[in-house]
């Protein structure tokens, strides 16, 4: 969950793209925040469906690259185009606004309450509400999917989907299923690219549609 007091707080973290050092302002990523909530809501959870990707607990180094490639063209986006420019958005802006994400937190469910205890806050309740996201389950095999998942993929996004902070690889798991499956259309197209360490990247071209609808079945089952 969201701890805004927490939130406020001034970090100072190294420039994951740059050799100086830039302090944290997580009042700036907030209002940076208010423009990126148009598409991917209030808390970073995306929405209808997975036309936006859920941003909220993301590695900020892997939110921050993103912004890079988008704003240098390397992963074409029409969307991200008039926010991502070096004058809307430099490098500074990049680092507050990935951080604040990053540090979103958000529910599976809702914590038990008594509406009639007179200390009860509806509004902040209302608050709670909005920062709970579970994705919808997916057709498919999951226990197939698993053993697929955990074979191929865990080293990397973590038993559970988690992904890998210090490896800024993003989490699985909480993730649109749409959203999942528009990204590996882009991988095998050669419009964005699964693992810039790899010289020949062809491990998504690997699998049929039907096995990576089994791994998506199963991630959609992980943050139960």
């Amino acid at each position: 969950m969201l701890q805004l007091p927490l939130l406020l707080l001034i970090f100072v973290v190294p420039l994951a793209w740059g050799d100086t050092a830039h302090r944290y302002d997580a009042e700036n990523g907030q209002d940076i925040n208010e423009l990126c909530a148009g598409c991917h809501g209030e808390f970073g959870e995306g929405g209808s469906d997975g036309e936006y990707p859920r941003l909220a607990g993301l590695p900020a180094d892997f939110i921050a690259r993103q912004l890079h490639l988008f704003r240098d063209r390397q992963r074409p986006n029409l969307a991200m185009i008039e926010y991502i420019d070096e004058r809307q958005m430099p490098d500074p802006d990049i680092q507050d606004i990935s951080r604040y994400l990053a540090g979103i937190r958000l529910r599976t469910k809702l914590p038990p309450a008594n509406e009639s205890d007179p200390g009860f806050d509806a509004y902040a309740r209302l608050l709670e509400a909005k920062q709970v996201m579970q994705i919808p389950r997916a057709e498919g095999d999951q226990e197939r999917g698993g053993k697929l998942y955990r074979k191929e993929c865990a080293s990397c996004h973590g038993k559970l989907g988690e992904g890998d902070r210090q490896e800024a690889v993003p989490m699985l798991t909480g993730q649109y299923t749409d959203y999942l499956w528009r990204q590996v259309h882009k991988y095998r197209e050669g419009v964005r690219i699964h693992d810039p360490e790899a010289p020949e990247d062809r491990l998504l071209l690997e699998f049929n549609d039907d096995e990576l609808q089994d791994i998506f079945a199963y991630l959609s089952i992980l943050d139960d």
